[in-house]
C-alpha cells in the first residue's frame, strides 16, 4: 500500500472513532441547570444599604437616600426617620444645629457614634454626639459584669433588645468592640450585649434620638441574620425613611493621589521647570557688548540703572542728600545743633543756592514715583548743592 493509501485508512479510523466517541457521549452524557454567580449588581456594589432599602420597602415604608445634608430642608420632620449610616467627620456646628431643631420638631434621628470619648480634653471627635451628652469607650476598657442571678449569659456576643410582653429578646449584631455610656441617664431605652451597651434612645423635643455604635449589621451581608433587619423595620415603623451615605465614587484626581503620590509630583515638578524656562522675562535680552567697547562713562551709566531699577527713586536721592549733610557737617561742625531754618541758610550761604530751592531739594520726599523730568530736575540740583560743597 503506497503513501496516500495509508493517510486515507488512517482518516477513516479517526472518523469512526470520533464518531463512536461522540455517539458514547450523547447516550452518557446528561444535562443539568446550573447557576453562574456573577457578584453583587453594580447597584448593590455602589449602594451597601441596597438590601435594607428593599426591605423596608416591602414592610410598607416609603424609602430614599441622599448624599449630604443639603436635603434636610426638604424633609418634613413629622412621621420622618434620618439614618445617618456615613461619615460625618466634616459635619459643621451650623449643620448640627439645624439637625438638631429638625429632630426637635418631631423627626426621628439615628445616628453612629464615630469617635471616643477623651476624658482629657473632655472631648470626642465627634460633635454631633458630644452634643447629645453620649459617650462612646472601648469594651475592652469596662470591668466584667458579675453574672446575674448566676446564670450565664448564653449569647454574650449578641446585643439584647428586650421588649414589654415579650418573652425572649430579640437579638442582634451589632460590633462589640464599642461600648455607649450615658453620664447625665438621658437615655429613655438601650440594648446591651454581655458587657457594653450598643444602642441608645433619647428624647429630643417631639422627636428622638438612637445612637448606635455601628450600622454594619444593616448591610447587605449581615441584614439577613438574627433580628437585624427587624430591628431596623422597628426602629423605623410608621415612618417614612432617608438613608444618608455617600455613594458618589472617587474621582480621578481622588484615586491618582491615592495610589500615585510619587507620580503626580513629579508631574507638578515638571510643569513647575516648564513654566519658569518659558516665563516672561522682564525686559528684551541684549547681545554683551564687546569688552573693547566698554567705557568708564557706559560702566557708571549701568551702575546707576541697576540701583534705580533695585533701589527705586528715593533711595538714590536720599543718597545725595545724605552726601550732602556729610559735606556741609566737616565744613560746620556745629550744624547738626542749628534749627532747620538756620541749617538752611547757612547752606544758602555755602552754596550761594536760595533758601526756597534748598528747602525743596533737602525736605523729605513722599513715597510716590517722579516722573522722568521731575526726577532728573531733583538730582541736578541735589548735585549742584554737593558740588558747591
Amino acid at each position: 500500500m503506497n503513501r496516500r493509501g495509508w493517510l486515507i485508512t488512517f482518516g477513516i479510523v479517526v472518523a469512526v472513532l470520533l464518531v463512536a466517541l461522540s455517539v458514547y457521549l450523547y447516550f452518557k452524557a446528561t444535562p443539568y441547570p446550573a447557576e453562574i454567580d456573577h457578584g453583587p449588581s453594580p447597584e448593590a456594589q455602589a449602594n451597601p444599604y441596597l438590601a435594607a432599602e428593599h426591605f423596608l420597602r416591602k414592610q410598607g415604608l416609603v424609602v430614599g437616600h441622599a448624599n449630604s445634608l443639603d436635603v434636610l430642608p426638604s424633609l418634613e420632620p413629622h412621621q420622618h426617620s434620618l439614618l445617618l449610616l456615613g461619615d460625618r467627620y466634616n459635619m459643621t456646628p451650623r449643620q448640627i444645629d439645624q439637625l438638631m431643631n429638625w429632630t426637635r420638631a418631631g423627626g426621628r434621628l439615628l445616628f453612629v457614634a464615630q469617635s471616643l470619648w477623651d476624658e482629657k480634653v473632655g472631648q470626642s471627635n465627634d460633635l454631633l454626639l458630644d452634643r447629645v451628652q453620649l459617650h462612646q469607650s472601648l469594651s475592652k476598657d469596662l470591668k466584667d459584669p458579675p453574672p446575674a442571678d448566676g446564670e450565664k449569659d448564653p449569647y454574650p456576643q449578641l446585643t439584647k433588645l428586650y421588649l414589654e410582653n415579650e418573652d425572649a429578646p430579640a437579638y442582634a449584631g451589632f460590633d462589640t468592640a464599642f461600648h455607649l455610656e450615658d453620664p447625665k441617664n438621658l437615655a429613655q431605652a438601650w440594648a446591651n450585649s454581655g458587657k457594653a451597651t450598643h444602642m441608645m434612645q433619647l428624647n429630643h423635643g417631639l422627636g428622638s434620638i438612637i445612637v448606635v455604635t455601628d450600622a454594619d449589621l444593616w448591610k447587605t451581608p449581615a441584614i439577613d441574620q438574627y433580628d437585624n433587619a427587624w430591628l431596623l423595620w422597628y426602629l423605623t415603623a410608621d415612618t417614612d425613611v432617608t438613608l444618608l451615605f455617600n455613594t458618589d465614587h472617587d474621582s480621578l484626581w481622588t484615586l491618582l493621589l491615592r495610589y500615585f503620590p510619587q507620580a503626580l509630583v513629579a508631574l507638578l515638578a515638571l510643569i513647575a521647570l516648564g513654566l519658569w524656562h518659558v516665563g516672561v522675562r522682564h525686559g528684551p535680552l541684549q547681545e554683551p557688548t564687546p569688552k573693547a567697547r566698554r567705557q568708564l562713562l557706559e560702566h557708571l551709566r549701568a551702575s546707576a540703572d541697576f540701583m534705580l531699577r533695585r533701589n527705586g527713586q528715593q533711595s538714590l536721592l536720599q543718597t545725595l542728600q545724605q552726601d550732602i549733610l556729610r559735606r556741609v557737617r566737616r565744613r560746620h561742625p556745629g550744624y547738626d545743633q542749628l534749627g532747620v531754618a538756620e541749617q538752611w541758610l547757612l547752606l544758602s550761604r555755602l552754596t550761594g543756592q536760595p533758601t526756597r530751592a534748598i528747602s525743596q531739594a533737602m525736605s523729605p520726599r513722599k513715597k510716590q514715583r517722579l516722573s522722568s523730568a521731575e526726577f532728573s530736575r531733583q538730582v541736578a540740583h541735589l548735585q549742584t548743592l554737593r558740588n558747591a560743597l
